[in-house]
């Protein structure tokens, strides 16, 4: 069984009615390892009670020390490996332990098989959640890594703390307690994280660095830039995005290209057209759509975000097929008259019912969903298939390598 912490029904189920104290935190206990859960979790019972555990393994019998227990979620960390998966690594960042950075929850594990996790976690949500069974459409739920393969140095947007003595950190995983670090594995290397973990800060305002694929870094605290450029200029598949630092851009450096290509692929744009990019942003999506509608085409970009806005309207000051709305997409979308075809890459807490109901009355041929939440994702997709559409397509990208995060796209057609 796969399962959330956030939504698990059984907590203190007792075998055979059988009473036993609750655990407590720090108590220790030794436990076998049962199968992933939703959020770098995983599943552990003892004495009948459900523990949710982090740097484990499925298979793996550890000792555990209870670290809180909230409502019906008692969550644990391992703390000593009896019997170690042949899946589990040594982490090459010093951080990534109990107690220590809560930034990435799998870099114990195997790279490949991190993967074969993030599948399994997937597949369960769509059963759990959407009442889709991927088998019975015959999907099957495939975890592409990207480069580079050991998953480290992908990051191109960092969001630092600070600590009380000045310096940068990362938080603890469920905690406001700052891990300071002296580097960071998985963000690229042109951001220099070495030479920022030496500077001292006044207050505790965040670092926020951002480098772009033009290898330019920008340096801002508190909405003001410290340092490098205050426009940086992303290229993807030949067309120059120029954005601002803290405008919403792919945090992996191939993440922009690979869900661009693979987005187009699905939804198979025809001159002509018109197609919604919900969600929109800066317009990544938008900038290969709108060359593939053409000119008797056109592109309905839909965004909230004020900067991210005010960028995509500069990007796309020359495209007579390219119309930019201002607003929530539940309030913008039912305004839309006509789309031949949806892309929609929300936030982690999905498109919702109210847009999903939007997307129906318009009854596009094709929608591609773009989700970095499995969750949300597999909970709007049953509204999509209960609204007459069928999902021929899911294909996820390990865009979050070392982390729990997975990006997942799938196609639905109307039957």
């Amino acid at each position: 069984m796969h399962t959330d912490p956030e939504h698990e029904p059984s907590q203190n189920a007792q075998p055979h009615g059988a009473q036993t104290a609750r655990l407590e935190v720090g108590d220790q206990v030794t436990v076998e390892i049962l199968a992933p859960a939703h959020g770098g979790h995983f599943i552990a019972r003892h004495e009948g009670q459900v523990l949710f555990v982090r740097h484990a393994i499925p298979g793996e019998h550890v000792v555990v020390e209870v670290t809180s227990v909230v409502s019906k979620v008692t969550r644990a960390d391992v703390i000593e490996v009896l019997k170690p998966s042949p899946y589990r690594v040594v982490a090459p960042c010093s951080y990534a332990r109990p107690g220590g950075c809560g930034g990435c929850d799998f870099q114990h594990i195997d790279i490949a098989y991190q993967r074969v996790l993030k599948a399994a976690i997937v597949t369960e949500q769509f059963e759990r959640l959407g009442k889709i069974s991927l088998s019975d459409l015959g999907l099957t739920c495939e975890v592409r890594g990207v480069e580079p393969e050991d998953g480290l140095h992908w990051r191109t947007r960092m969001d630092f703390a600070i600590s009380d003595f000045g310096k940068i950190g990362l938080y603890q995983h469920r905690s406001k307690e700052v891990q300071e670090i002296d580097d960071c594995l998985i963000a690229v290397e042109e951001m220099d994280v070495p030479a920022l973990a030496a500077k001292t800060f006044n207050g505790d305002a965040r670092i926020e660095v951002a480098t772009s694929s033009s290898r330019e870094t920008n340096i801002s605290r508190g909405g003001r830039s410290l340092s490098g450029p205050t426009q940086l200029h992303e290229v993807v598949e030949g067309m120059t995005y120029t954005i601002s630092p803290s405008s919403f851009w792919q945090a992996h450096k191939l993440a922009p290209a690979t869900l661009v290509e693979h987005a187009m692929e699905l939804l198979d744009v025809r001159p002509g057209d018109t197609v919604c990019d919900l969600y929109g942003g800066v317009g990544l999506f938008t900038g290969a759509l709108a060359q593939s509608v053409g000119a008797k085409g056109k592109v309905h970009l839909i965004e909230s975000d004020r900067r991210a806005l005010a960028d995509a309207t500069s990007i796309f000051k020359g495209y007579a097929n390219v119309q930019i709305h201002s607003g929530m997409v539940e309030q913008l979308l039912p305004k839309i008259e006509k789309a031949d075809l949806v892309l929609l890459d929300p936030p982690r807490t999905g498109a919702g019912e109210l847009v999903v109901l939007s997307l129906l009355k318009l009854r596009p041929t094709t929608i591609v969903y773009i989700s970095c939440n499995p969750a949300s994702l597999a909970r709007d997709a049953k509204w999509i298939t209960e609204g007459g559409y069928t999902m021929d397509s899911i294909v996820a990208f390990d865009l979050f390598p070392m982390t729990q995060h997975v990006e997942t796209v799938v196609r639905f057609n109307l039957k």
